[in-house]
């Protein structure tokens, strides 16, 4: 099972995880969270749909990061109705901005 249904699994790391997820979130269509442990990796996956998980090799110990790569790979997004307001809020903002 890959996240977003992208068909694979995007995952992107540095040191912090703070410069790979800005740099991530430029690209159309990305939607990349920043995770440290395993409840965030599970929200941004049910509230927010996110599609590329970034890590911090130097802030995420390595028995952690599989934990949390786990929960976000196989944690479906929830599609609640204000979930999905969200998502299509995100999404109008991206056409309107990203080129």
């Amino acid at each position: 099972m890959a996240a977003g249904g992208l068909g694979l699994a995007i995952i992107v790391i540095c040191t912090t995880g703070i410069g790979i997820s800005i740099a991530a979130n430029k690209v159309k269509g990305i939607r990349c969270a920043l995770c440290s442990d395993p409840v965030s990796a599970r929200l941004t996956r049910e509230h927010n749909d996110a599609n590329v998980l970034a890590l911090g090799a130097g802030i995420v110990g390595a028995n952690l990061a599989l934990g949390i790569v786990d929960v976000f790979l196989h944690t479906p997004f929830s599609e609640g109705e204000r979930h999905c307001r969200r998502l299509a809020a995100i999404q109008a903002l991206e056409e309107e901005t990203v080129r």
